[in-house]
């Protein structure tokens, strides 16, 4: 999508998408090991550190990654269909998740082990065939893999978990490792967790192929392109998404029912408040965030990186979820601003014109002319 080409509702359900992710990450993985959550709850947590977890448990936790992969998938059916101009959609879509495969690899390998980047784009190229297909076939395969999700919730047969045992003695190590270790020891137990981190992508996988088919369908059908012809569709979206999914997180049953349900109720609220009624400010300043997405999540493990692993601040394991989270908004406030200043002078952010110059082979202008 080029820079002149943008649309404001996407733009801004990505970032406050982005902001859900942020708060995931950094409470449930930057800050101590993303093990630690298969363990029995500390007694010792203090009452706002709960409280905070609790919130981003019930509110965040696989709802912001929900919207975010149904959003790639809107973005690959926009792409798809502007592609088609040049007749070639299938070969440039190919190089652009190509690319895309290289900076996840590089992001997991030598960056952080809680890399969404290369899942979206080995997803996306197993979903790229099916762009043209009708779309009843979009919808079909998006149930198909969404009911393979859920069966694999209730029966995770294939697919092996650490023993308890396991989980104990790795988060203490990692404890030690991620709070004190030199940048190529924590790279080096970054990647010896991957065989350990794989069940949880095998599991969420088929969710994530379920999602970039919905969003396919729903540009293909005009849900997303045209959101003012569908406004009864988004406020009944957004009441029940929000009512039922809500209901069904904080009870914690139905669990990957009730999260895409609220998930749905977040992207359809949000669009609601931006297409038809006047978006609050703060909702508004959002798009910029979104259209420098790609930049503003690398920048996220850099920053954190530095401030919670041994070869920065080595704050890991030290600090409670309420100051992770307000450093987190923090963070995430000026990356609003920067991206705002960013984009009135440049057509694109740092590394999404890396990523369109290496798609196309050839530089891509940058600077906004006058």
């Amino acid at each position: 999508m080029s820079a002149d080409e943008r649309i404001g509702a996407i733009d801004i359900l990505r970032g406050v998408a982005l902001f859900g992710v942020l708060a995931v990450n950094l409470v449930t993985e930057f800050r101590v090991s993303i093990f630690q959550q298969f363990l029995p709850p500390d007694p010792g947590v203090g009452m706002w550190d709960r409280l905070v977890e609790a919130i981003v448990h019930v509110g965040f936790e696989m709802k912001a990654f929900a919207l975010f992969s149904f959003l790639f998938g809107v973005g690959l059916a926009v792409q798809f269909e502007r592609l088609g101009r040049t007749g070639r959609p299938f070969y440039w879509l190919t190089r652009r998740l190509l690319v895309l495969l290289v900076f996840g690899l590089v992001h997991l390998l030598l960056i952080w082990n809680g890399d969404i980047l290369t899942e979206y784009a080995l997803a996306g190229l197993l979903v790229l065939p099916m762009l043209a297909a009708p779309a009843w076939v979009l919808a079909v395969g998006a149930a198909a893999m969404y009911a393979l999700y859920l069966f694999i919730g209730v029966v995770p047969v294939g697919i092996p978990w650490p023993e308890a045992a396991w989980l104990q003695q790795h988060v203490a190590l990692a404890g030690q490792v991620y709070a004190t270790g030199g940048m190529a020891e924590i790279v080096r137990f970054s990647q010896h967790e991957l065989p350990a981190l794989l069940p949880l992508h095998l599991y969420i996988f088929p969710r994530t192929l379920a999602l970039f088919l919905l969003g396919a369908l729903a540009w293909r059908s005009g849900v997303m392109r045209q959101p003012q012809r569908h406004k009864r569709l988004f406020v009944t979206v957004a009441v029940l998404g929000v009512a039922v999914g809500g209901t069904l997180c904080v009870l914690d049953v139905m669990g990957g029912v009730g999260q895409t349900l609220l998930a749905a109720g977040y992207g359809a609220a949000i669009v609601a408040l931006v297409e038809f009624s006047s978006a609050p400010r703060l909702l508004q300043g959002c798009a910029a965030i979104g259209r420098m997405a790609f930049t503003n999540y690398i920048a996220q493990s850099l920053i954190f990186g530095w401030i919670f692993f041994g070869y920065g601040l080595g704050q890991f394991g030290r600090l409670g979820a309420a100051p992770v989270l307000a450093l987190g908004i923090a963070v995430y406030a000026a990356q609003m601003a920067i991206s705002a200043w960013w984009l009135r002078r440049y057509r694109f952010g740092p590394l999404e014109w890396l990523w369109r110059t290496l798609m196309y082979g050839t530089m891509q202008p940058m600077r906004r002319t006058s």
